[in-house]
């Protein structure tokens, strides 16, 4: 699920060359979204459920700590990111795990410490992320994620992020309470939700910008599921791999798929350099 294309479609792109035009590296701050793109953000939910009940819950900090400690780690990585010329896959993927253990550690302050119901947090997020959408289109005139290029952008994308995530998180809590389905039911049906939101892309060409973040915000409850299914108790419903495993399990997988992409993109930047070089 991509939005309309800003003529930036890779991280390293060519400008159209006059006879003696330079090449240009692209300086979108973020990734395209590639079929990669979407196993690693699946990854990356998972863990920030799994990772968020390890440290509160298995290592014994409680919430609040967990909730402040990571809240810093963010914070230190976003400085990171922006001040980043272009994108570096290590910084954004790290900076995209440690918002979800944020953004699943908010959701759960807010139920479980100071006993907000779930559909109001919900709505709360909803009303939130749109208002980030609706102010980003009015300053920018774009929700495009391809051209991610200025400081500003870059506020906007991430704090769309932060809601996502939180967002995802009260639905999908909301819809297993109410249910009381089960992680593999659940599983599924976020399964189903993303897989329709590509049919009416890719099927019915529905706006791009609109099912990517529509598919980003049911990637949340989709890892959610895997994660609670995963590493809860067999007596709860899951098949009890455990957090510590799940989680670094899942981070491998991302370091893996992550460095793997990191070397292909410093290899393209490579190339071209030198073919702008010998032009």
């Amino acid at each position: 699920m991509t939005a309309p294309s800003d003529h930036e479609r890779s991280s390293v792109s060519r400008s159209n060359p006059a006879p003696a035009g330079p090449i240009r590296i692209s300086r979108n701050k973020v990734p395209e979204p590639t079929a990669s793109f979407w196993i690693v953000k699946v990854l990356a939910t998972t863990v920030g459920e799994t990772a968020a009940d390890l440290m509160s819950d298995t290592l014994g900090l409680g919430l609040p700590l967990t909730t402040a400690v990571m809240a810093v780690v963010v914070l230190l990585f976003l400085v990171a990111q922006f001040r980043a010329r272009s994108y570096r896959p290590s910084v954004y993927w790290l900076t995209v795990v440690l918002i979800s253990i944020v953004g699943t550690c908010i959701t759960d302050n807010l139920t479980d410490g100071l006993g907000v119901p779930l559909w109001l947090s919900t709505t709360v997020f909803a009303v939130g992320l749109a208002a980030v959408f609706l102010t980003w289109h009015r300053v920018e005139g774009t929700l495009s994620i391809h051209r991610i290029d200025t400081v500003r952008r870059e506020a906007f994308y991430w704090l769309a992020i932060l809601f996502t995530f939180a967002l995802g998180t009260a639905a999908g809590d909301l819809i297993g309470e109410q249910t009381g389905i089960g992680y593999f039911p659940a599983l599924l049906l976020f399964a189903g939700g993303i897989a329709l939101v590509a049919l009416l892309h890719f099927g019915f060409r529905v706006d791009g910008v609109v099912c990517f973040w529509a598919a980003y915000v049911l990637t949340r409850p989709l890892g959610a599921s895997l994660g609670d299914l995963l590493s809860q108790p067999t007596s709860d419903g899951g098949l009890g791999i455990g957090t510590i495993t799940t989680s670094v399990v899942f981070l491998v997988a991302i370091l893996v798929i992550v460095g793997t992409g990191a070397v292909r993109l410093r290899r393209r930047r490579s190339e071209t350099l030198s073919e702008g070089s010998a032009a």
